[in-house]
């Protein structure tokens, strides 16, 4: 009897561990999650398959928003706090998503470092005729100290197809030639200048109506090499690890049950 006490607590300690530590405490107004790869939104170049995401479709009056820009209805994630140091490196993954580039309703979405303030790192947005997304069009420029790979990131024009669009997926509003498509994968990297505290917010809002959609993907939010938000899928070791574990568990209450019957 006491082998089996010793292996029940040996499983419930590596589930703990696995659902437990590290704490997170990453949040969200409106629709933030956790996709696959589908439509125009490969697997990200590192940190994937799987990648998090805002968006529009689905959001919250008054979220997503940037101060002082307005909006409609967006969606806003915001990372745990961490710890940095001056001169470390925060890099992460983005790619823009929009149905909505037209001129009068041109949504946005952006990326910023919190500490005392608000820092956007980098703002999203196109327009018909407006070939780059980043900087948005009529938005802060990025960050000083932030740099893109590729530096350029024009649109890659159409009608996306993206599930976490809802409805607007593989539309255009106002047809061809309107600022709608997506980004590809960029590569954002930062220079901490100021040791603190800091939690990393990713928006997207809607701009003028609430009708057609527009979000971002991200992933591999990572300072100095070291992964710190929340991992998007658990490792397969994990897995297997507390699928043996829960299993040798089971077989041997099944096998005590037996003899005592």
């Amino acid at each position: 009897m006491r082998n089996i006490f010793a292996m029940q607590a040996g499983a419930i300690a590596l589930a703990a561990t696995f659902l437990g530590a590290p704490a997170y405490a990453d949040s969200c107004v409106g629709n933030c999650g956790i996709a696959a790869p589908n439509g125009v939104v490969t697997a990200p170049p590192e940190y994937g398959p799987a990648y998090r995401y805002v968006s529009t479709s689905g959001g919250v009056a008054g979220a997503g928003q940037l101060p002082n820009i307005g909006g409609t209805n967006g969606s806003l994630y915001t990372s745990s706090a961490f710890t940095a140091e001056a001169g470390d490196e925060l890099v992460f993954y983005f790619n823009f998503i929009t149905a909505d580039g037209t001129g009068s309703f041109p949504d946005y979405a952006w990326a910023g470092l919190n500490s005392d303030e608000l820092l956007p790192l980098f703002t999203a947005r196109t327009v018909a005729g407006n070939g780059d997304t980043v900087p948005g069009f009529g938005l802060p420029g990025l960050a000083p100290g932030v740099v893109l790979s590729p530096a350029s990131t024009p649109i890659i024009p159409g009608g996306p197809v993206w599930d976490q669009l809802g409805s607007s997926s593989g539309g255009c509003f106002g047809g061809p030639g309107q600022g709608c498509g997506y980004t590809g994968w960029i590569k954002s990297t930062y220079t901490i200048p100021v040791a603190g505290e800091y939690t990393l917010l990713f928006g997207a809002s809607n701009f003028g109506d609430a009708i057609v959609d527009t979000g971002l993907a991200f992933s591999g939010i990572v300072l100095d090499g070291v992964v710190i938000d929340p991992p998007v899928v658990p490792e397969p070791a994990t897995w297997a690890m507390m699928i043996a574990g829960f299993g040798l568990v089971g077989a041997a209450m099944r096998r005590r049950a037996m003899a005592i019957v």
